[in-house]
C-alpha cells in the first residue's frame, strides 16, 4: 500500500479546506484543533510523535507539542483548516530533499514525513522568525499553510531577496544570510531598532538554485493596521 495521499484543496485562496482521503491502513498527522470534520471510519488519537527530541523541536518551532494521527479503519475522509486567512500549499517530497517550514506554518502531513527542529541560530534571531524552524524530510505528503495567499519562486542566478515577514518555506538547497538594507532613517538609534525588531530594513538573501515560498501579507503589518480600529473600553468617571 502507498504512503502517498489523496488530497485537494478547496475553496482557496482565502478560506482553504484541505481534505485528504484515507484508504484503510493509511494515517495522516496534523496539529491539534486543525481538524474540521472526518468520518466514522477514521480514528483519532493524540500523543507525542518522534521522540522527546523531536517533539521539543516542534515547540520551538511554534507548533504543538501533541501530534493529532489520525488512522482509517476503512476508507473515509478528514478535512483539516488553519487557523489564519491564507491559503494551503501542498508537497510532495520525493526523499531527496529538506524543506524548512517557518513557526507557525506547519499543518499536516502523510506517512513517511519527518518532521524535527532545525537550529538557525543567530541568523534566526535577527530575522525575527525565531532560532527554531521546522525540518520536513523523507518521502510522502506535507502541508503548511500561508497568512494571504502563497507564491513559489524559484530562485537561480542573481538570487532572491525577500524580508522576512513574508518567507513561508524554502528548500534546503538554497543558501541564505540575514541583512540590513540601507535605511533613510536618521540616527543610530533608529537604525540599531529596526535591525533588532524587524521591519522592511531585515531581509533575507537567497543564493544558490532551489524554491522559496512566500506569503502575500505580513501579520504583523497587518496587526499594525487593525490595532487603530480596535475596541477601546472607556473610563467611568467613578474609576
Amino acid at each position: 500500500m502507498s504512503n502517498l495521499l489523496v488530497s485537494r484543496i478547496d475553496e482557496r485562496p482565502d478560506f482553504p479546506l484541505l481534505r485528504v482521503a484515507l484508504e484503510p491502513g493509511q494515517k495522516v498527522f496534523a496539529e491539534p484543533g486543525a481538524m474540521v470534520t472526518m468520518t466514522s471510519g477514521v480514528k483519532l488519537s493524540a500523543g507525542l510523535r518522534g521522540g522527546i527530541g523531536a517533539t521539543i523541536g516542534r515547540a520551538f518551532g511554534g507548533e504543538s507539542l501533541i501530534m493529532s494521527t489520525y488512522a482509517a479503519t476503512e476508507s473515509g475522509e478528514v478535512t483539516f483548516a488553519p487557523p489564519s486567512l491564507g491559503d494551503i500549499q501542498h508537497l510532495r517530497l520525493d526523499g531527496s530533499g529538506t524543506v524548512l517550514v517557518q513557526r507557525g506554518a506547519f499543518l499536516a502531513h502523510g506517512e513517511g514525513v519527518e518532521v524535527s527542529a532545525s537550529w538557525q541560530g543567530a541568523r534566526g534571531f535577527f530575522s525575527g522568525q525565531g532560532l527554531v524552524m521546522l525540518k520536513a524530510s523523507g518521502r510522502g505528503d506535507l502541508f503548511f499553510n500561508s497568512f494571504g495567499a502563497i507564491i513559489p519562486l524559484d530562485v537561480a542566478g542573481d538570487g532572491l531577496i525577500v524580508d522576512t515577514g513574508f518567507i513561508v518555506a524554502f528548500e534546503d538547497t538554497v543558501n541564505y544570510q540575514i541583512r540590513s538594507l540601507p535605511t533613510a532613517r536618521a540616527g543610530l538609534f533608529s537604525k540599531l531598532k529596526t535591525f533588532f525588531m524587524g521591519g522592511e530594513a531585515i531581509v533575507c538573501e537567497f543564493s544558490g538554485r532551489g524554491r522559496v515560498w512566500i506569503q502575500a501579507r505580513q501579520l504583523g503589518s497587518y496587526l499594525s493596521w487593525v490595532h487603530p480600529y480596535r475596541p477601546v473600553k472607556q473610563r467611568s468617571n467613578d474609576d
